[in-house]
């Protein structure tokens, strides 16, 4: 029976050997987050649009099941999760940038709240670097204010916008594993 360190050091390995598999994925979420970034405003009304079609296919399996379970006393909870869900999709798709408005405002109110919650708590508790902490919630703060003042006309590009930070970043994080995991030297087996 393998110990649990073999294990490990055979699933790193595995993962080492595949490192231009992350690098490829990292390569392509770095451009697809270069193209959301650089255009926005489309980002954002293709997310907008894709929400809406998964609520509306969601809306449409929860129908289905609520007519699945008819016999039950759960189909109206059912039917009514579905006409929700299929409402919300199809407004979303036909009003991709009022959804847009809506779910900015949701996020600065987030930004807002959640930022001023980091920094006090951070500022009272002083745990180890702490001052990190209170510095990225202020920053949250400013964020969801700066989309409070400017709202509506920051819906408009912001989540597309956030979304390809979102790519950049992680393409940039899989890059990285992939030199690290690259640079690891090839594991030899024991002979005991």
């Amino acid at each position: 029976m393998r110990s649990l360190a073999e294990v490990f050091m055979s699933g790193l390995e595995e993962i080492r050997k595949s490192w231009k598999w992350f690098l490829a994925l990292g390569i392509l979420l770095i451009m697809l987050g270069g193209v959301c970034v650089g255009t926005a405003r489309t980002a954002t009304t293709a997310s907008m649009l894709f929400l809406g079609w998964i609520l509306v296919l969601s809306g449409v399996v929860w129908l289905v099941n609520a007519f699945r379970v008819l016999s039950w006393g759960g189909f109206f909870l059912y039917f009514l999760n579905a006409l929700i869900r299929g409402f919300i999709g199809y407004l979303l798709i036909r009003h991709p940038h009022a959804g847009a408005e809506g779910i900015t405002l949701l996020l600065a109110s987030l930004f807002v709240v959640g930022g001023l919650f980091r920094a006090v708590g951070a500022s009272i508790i002083r745990f180890p670097t702490w001052t990190w902490t209170v510095f990225a919630g202020l920053c949250a703060v400013v964020l969801g204010f700066m989309l409070l003042v400017y709202w509506p006309s920051t819906s408009f590009f912001f989540i597309g916008l956030a979304i390809g930070i979102d790519l950049l970043l992680d393409g940039a994080a899989l890059v990285g594993f992939a030199a690290a995991i690259h640079s690891l030297p090839k594991l030899t087996s024991r002979t005991v």
